[in-house]
């Protein structure tokens, strides 16, 4: 029996690209579909995440043009993860395997078949994995690639250079969703679920219309999100490195004890200075990172909604019936 595909698409402010790559999209769905690789009953899931444009109207537009569209709303915008999580929850009591990808058409689409012909070969997680990052200006390579190796380092498990693109089945995404973070780092989470997966690797092109909604802010944002969320390797190295700066400072004042008797100590303010910044800037770093790790505590025992759906465009279409 044909798997049912549904192609996961978070939408924001996309009126500029969304009339471009929804051919793309569409056609690559059917190309699946007439080689058999997929069911007919496949469909191309467009996720609005609060677009203050025309995005919906554009989404609800295209779903009554075609039954291969359909899409579904946020109440308000609440980010790119949580968005991709509205619609793979949406849609995983509905097909067979997702594949989540980004509305601006920079990931290579014909990756897709690569996908589908992994999960027929039994994987049940294929991400889609960057072969080389040729188009990005130095800045941009270096602060992507020091990303993963600083999410790695700390402890988060990340596949090196993959982001959103990836195929997972429904099995996988139904003990997914036993898992309850409001703090959404989805590229660190899927591998924490398991069950067999491999990737598929492509060349990413440049964004064909529209502005990036991934500037260096947010994607440092996202890598501390990630690092919080997923591990506590930070809290240990403060420990472990308060411990240094005990053992330091205990070392100073036995000198300075020794200096004392033998009489060669010189009065001065700048070293006391220096040792109280020192601390001090120490202590307010360690404060830091553990009031970040409390404030993600606090919002995760609110239990409050990661998504809210207000509009579907197969209940519009039901109305109109």
């Amino acid at each position: 029996m044909k798997p049912i595909l549904y192609i996961v698409i978070p939408c924001y402010n996309e009126e500029e690209v969304l009339p471009i790559t929804k051919d793309l999209f569409l056609n690559k769905l059917k190309e699946l579909i007439s080689k058999e690789k997929i069911s007919d009953s496949s469909r191309v899931m467009f996720v609005n995440d609060g677009s203050k444009d025309s995005t919906w109207e554009i989404i609800k537009k295209l779903a009554l043009e075609d039954e291969h569209f359909i899409g579904i709303t946020q109440s308000r915008n609440r980010g790119h993860q949580n968005a991709v999580l509205a619609g793979l929850m949406e849609a995983k009591d509905k097909c067979d395997i997702t594949i989540s990808i980004d509305c601006d058409g920079q990931d290579d689409i014909n990756a897709m078949n690569e996908m589908v012909d992994e999960y027929l070969e039994g994987s049940e997680i294929v991400y889609g994995v960057r072969s080389k990052r040729d188009t990005d200006t130095f800045f941009k390579r270096a602060t992507a690639e020091g990303f993963y190796k600083v999410l790695n380092i700390m402890g988060a498990e990340v596949v090196f250079n993959h982001a959103d693109y990836r195929l997972v089945s429904s099995r996988v995404l139904n003990e997914f969703a036993n898992f309850k973070e409001v703090n959404l780092f989805l590229r660190g989470m899927f591998p924490l679920v398991g069950f067999k997966s491999t990737s598929v690797y492509y060349e990413r092109n440049e964004r064909i219309a529209g502005e990036s909604h991934y500037p260096l802010k947010k994607m440092l944002a996202l890598a501390f999100d990630g690092i919080t969320s997923l591990s506590i390797k930070p809290i240990r190295m403060i420990t472990s490195f308060g411990f240094i700066v005990a053992l330091v400072s205990f070392i100073f004042i036995i000198v300075s004890i020794i200096q004392k008797f033998v009489g060669t100590t010189v009065t001065g303010w700048t070293s006391t200075i220096a040792v109280i910044c020192f601390v001090s800037g120490v202590q307010l770093i360690c404060m830091g990172v553990l009031g970040e790790y409390i404030g993600k505590i606090y919002m995760e025992v609110k239990h409050r909604p990661r998504y809210i759906i207000s509009e579907r465009t197969e209940d519009l279409k039901e109305k109109d019936k």
